[in-house]
């Protein structure tokens, strides 16, 4: 079962976004740019977001 604040939290548009932690569980990586991505799938080098 997901957990809000651990696998997801819903951000201000109402929009669903899983967490670095969620991907890890999951174990692998679904190629479609996600936000918390731990395999940084779709963004450039020397070019990560900070996460909170």
């Amino acid at each position: 079962m997901l957990q809000e604040n651990v696998d997801y939290y819903i951000n201000e548009d109402g929009n669903f976004v899983f967490t670095k932690e969620y991907h890890l569980k999951r174990g692998y990586c679904c190629k479609n740019k996600c936000l918390h991505c731990p395999w940084n799938y779709g963004r450039e080098e020397g070019n990560e977001q900070n996460e909170e």
